[in-house]
């Protein structure tokens, strides 16, 4: 690619000149109405238009004096609309987030007005959640230098803050939630190790003289803490209308602050919240399960309160509801939390109903019927133990991955559960005595056997079950069998036989029986009522043949799971398929079934030659752009798994069928069928001048591949690539209206072009010009060609100026349409309609959603 088409820089973070003349009358129109835009959304897009700009260090309080005036009118205007009111706040903490705007603002008093709550609560503009919104955000932008903190804590907003953390309003209480971990987090001495430095001290200051910002100071930022251990020690314990929906939010903000926080904060503050956390787990809350435990963990790598955290761990692993303590052990495993007395101990709680169920001893205890007990208890309903089993299966994979010392029983022992509850939920076996009423809620219960299955998957990996393929393969035909099998646990079965045997590495463990049985089943499969099914039958057709080609070295021999000569039937006949996907999968499965006989040369045999013969039909007829990309595809693939070096040599079928795909694909009405051609003719391109490549630069900073000089011998490849019709797809694609089409063309003709310009002679190989389209396109920017039915190939890429093209189709596509200045305007013509009904009759108004 052309250095100039590197990606361009966000319209948004530069300064348009014309934005400095239409802003000022954009804010006196939006203070002078005090009503509502059409589209609240424009001012959220011209806020996030404002902090672009500031990040990249423009400044807003000098570049755009009007935004004061702005800031002044609104706040003295009781009656502007909320949303207004709201889009003020947020842009006066991003002018105030700089040392310089700040004071700027407090020179006028500003800051005091606009963060006064009393000011807006004497509107009654506070009750407005848009409002109280706005606030939390411009306090926000505004927290990034130590004056703020310190205006923050002189106004006695703290106050403020805390009260918003369990605001009515879900939106601001998660905005003040941030907000107060911001503040603890940014402003928070760092250990010594740092040489005392603050987080404040280390932010950039924005400011245009570039003057220091102000010593930082430790006795505001210790009244924040203060302030925040007194409300978590009044605010976490349980209480008798306890809200917890509040208090998990809570918990999430400490363990936020905790798994972030430097020792001295981290201590504070788990000092502060440690008996409100053990209460909460003796109170034994469940839907405050998951947010303890990311306290909990957060906070346990502290060495002071190791002991504390421990006990509270130990706490929530042994607390008496099945279900709470089956949630607290998931939390440990899923968090990668790795504790020689704790994991394992999360390992055994997980396994346990798996144990008891299937009976296999997974555990080295005796298992008896009062665990269970006690899980009836709770689970009554086939909902409540669906989700209990399904929470314990699907973390089977993380104990997987745990140290041999902390598994309580061999791998391979646990396969072996797995396969038994899937067993039970065919009906096969039954539940281990003690509970036997769960037959009826595993029996046929998809979502257990889904989480079964991919827990299958996932221990395929391991080490030490190879021995369990045929056990596993055997439950997953049963269920291939099942008439009632739902599509997608076959399809989850397809993709466990696909990594069981693929993990296998002696073939000769998958018995001759299981091949026999898988090929009838899938005979079975393809011919499904149920589209999906026959979707994922073809898909595992097509995987499973490139499985094994890429399991084997070249020479090497591998018997398939099924061999080519009973699939390839399957697959034909899957092409005429009605559903559009099965044909496309089909296309798909074809070339991945090939991909040996193409890599090891094989000479095409009429039945591959009668399988081209089809896609190019499908190719010219087939009404959906799925199975048209995958012939493409199908094609690009062929030639690039092809083992021969140069197309001189390439099969003659091959590249008999490459002119009519290029032709078909790149006027298809598809703009992805399009790409797919213009990368074959990529290839074709690249094979057919192999041998006058050339290095690149070692010092170029985008080198992409370029052709030496042409002679002869190149000069009748590139007239091999016009009768191929490579040129011809560049040249259509080049005028697509498709952009990514356009791009792809656009990048493939500048590489052309390097090899013609490295020639001294001129070159006289012609392409052809088409009297519709992109040959239009060419005539009339060719000088004297309105006649002409071919034209000089190099002349005609010095005409099209692809440098410049390139840069346009660079830009994203809503370069021009979705610009700050268009947002401006927007606004402009919005307001304008609005605050004059009669002027806008007859006319929808329709503001960029930039």
């Amino acid at each position: 690619m052309h250095p100039s088409a590197s990606k361009p820089q966000s319209h948004g973070s530069t300064l348009d000149p014309e934005c400095v003349m239409v802003l000022p009358r954009v804010c006196a129109l939006l203070a002078a109405s005090g009503s509502a835009l059409p589209d609240d959304t424009s001012l959220e897009k011209l806020v996030d238009w404002f902090a672009q700009l500031s990040k990249a260090g423009t400044s807003l309080h000098e570049s755009f004096p009007c935004l004061l005036e702005f800031i002044s009118s609104v706040t003295h205007n009781p009656a502007t609309d909320p949303a207004i009111i709201a889009f003020m706040i947020k842009l006066t903490g991003l002018l105030a987030a700089t040392v310089a705007g700040f004071q700027k603002l407090q020179d006028h008093s500003t800051l005091d007005q606009v963060f006064n709550t009393k000011h807006w609560q004497e509107s009654s503009l506070w009750d407005d959640p848009s409002v109280r919104s706005g606030w939390v955000h411009g306090l926000r932008s505004m927290m990034q230098h130590p004056r703020a903190l310190s205006f923050f804590v002189q106004s006695e907003l703290m106050e403020h803050i805390l009260q918003l953390q369990t605001d009515p309003s879900l939106f601001v209480a998660s905005s003040a939630n941030q907000l107060l971990a911001h503040i603890l987090l940014f402003y928070q001495p760092l250990p010594p190790a740092t040489n005392g430095k603050h987080h404040a001290r280390e932010v950039e200051d924005r400011t245009q003289n570039g003057a220091e910002p102000p010593p930082f100071s430790s006795t505001d930022y210790n009244a924040v803490v203060t302030a925040i251990c007194v409300y978590l020690r009044e605010s976490l314990p349980p209480k008798e209308q306890m809200n917890l929906q509040d208090s998990a939010r809570l918990l999430k903000l400490v363990a936020q602050i905790l798994s972030e926080a430097s020792p001295p904060l981290w201590g504070r503050l788990f000092e502060a919240a440690c008996g409100s956390l053990e209460d909460l787990v003796t109170a034994g809350y469940s839907e405050l399960t998951l947010p303890l435990m990311e306290v909990i963990l957060a906070a346990h790598s502290l060495s002071h309160v190791e002991q504390s955290v421990g006990r509270l761990l130990c706490a929530m692993l042994e607390v008496r509801q099945p279900t709470q303590r089956i949630r607290a052990a998931a939390a440990v495993l899923q968090k990668g939390f790795c504790d020689p007395v704790y994991t394992p101990k999360a390992a055994r709680i997980l396994l346990l109903p798996l144990d008891i169920l299937t009976g296999q001893s997974l555990l080295c205890t005796d298992t008896t019927g009062e665990a269970w007990g006690q899980i009836q208890e709770e689970l009554q309903n086939k909902s409540l133990f669906t989700s209990l089993m399904c929470l314990c299966v699907a973390n089977i994979h993380h104990i997987a991955l745990l140290p041999p010392d902390f598994l309580p029983c061999p791998l391979g022992l646990i396969v072996s559960a797995v396969v038994s509850l899937l067993h039970m939920s065919l009906g096969h076996s039954s539940a281990s005595p003690g509970c036997a009423e769960a037959n009826r809620f595993i029996y046929g219960n998809g979502k257990i056997q889904k989480c079964a299955l991919e827990a299958l998957t996932a221990l395929s990996n391991c080490s030490d079950v190879c021995d369990k393929v045929n056990e596993v393969c055997a439950v997953l035909l049963l269920y291939l069998k099942n008439p009632d099998s739902d599509p997608i646990v076959l399809h989850k079965c397809y993709q466990g036989l696909l990594k069981w045997t693929n993990s296998s590495t002696n073939r000769s463990l998958i018995s001759v029986q299981l091949r026999e049985d898988l090929t009838q089943l899938v005979r079975k499969r393809v011919c499904d009522l149920r589209w999906e099914v026959r979707d994922s039958t073809v898909e595992f057709l097509g995987q499973q043949a490139a499985q094994t080609s890429l399991s084997v070295g070249p020479g090497q021999s591998s018997p398939l799971l099924l061999e080519e000569p009973s699939t390839i039937p399957l697959l034909r006949e899957a092409l005429q398929d009605q559903e559009s996907y099965v044909r496309a999968s089909a296309v798909s499965a074809l070339a991945l079934t090939l991909q040996r006989s193409w890599q090891q040369g094989a000479v095409v045999s009429q039945e591959q030659a009668d399988i081209v013969t089809k896609l190019l039909e499908t190719l010219c007829e087939d009404t959906e752009g799925f199975s048209r990309r995958a012939v493409v595809q199908f094609v690009t693939s062929w030639f690039s798994h092809t083992s021969t070096s140069s197309s001189s040599s390439l099969p003659p079928l091959l590249m008999a069928s490459v002119p009519s795909v290029l032709s078909r694909g790149s006027s298809d009405l598809d703009w992805e069928v399009k790409v797919h051609a213009l990368e074959l003719a990529k290839l074709l391109m690249d094979s057919t001048l192999t041998g006058h490549t050339r290095a690149p630069h070692p010092y170029a900073a985008i080198s992409p591949p370029t052709f030496s000089a042409l002679d002869s011998s190149s000069e009748d490849a590139l007239k091999k690539l016009v009768e191929s019709g490579v040129v011809s797809a560049l040249l259509s694609g080049l005028f697509d209206c498709d952009r990514p089409v356009g791009l792809k063309a656009c990048q493939l003709l500048l590489k052309l072009q390097e090899t013609l310009e490295t020639s001294a002679e001129e070159s006289d190989v012609k392409c052809g010009l088409p009297s519709f389209g992109w040959g239009l396109e060419i005539r009339a920017l060719v000088e004297n060609l309105k006649d002409a039915e071919s034209v000089n190939v190099r002349e005609v890429l010095r005409c099209l100026d692809l440098e410049e093209r390139l840069d346009f189709l660079s830009q994203s596509s809503d370069h021009v349409q979705n610009s700050p200045l268009s947002l401006l305007k927007d606004i402009l013509t919005a307001r304008g309609v609005h605050s004059h009904p009669n002027a806008g009759e007859g006319q929808e108004v329709i503001v960029d959603c930039y």
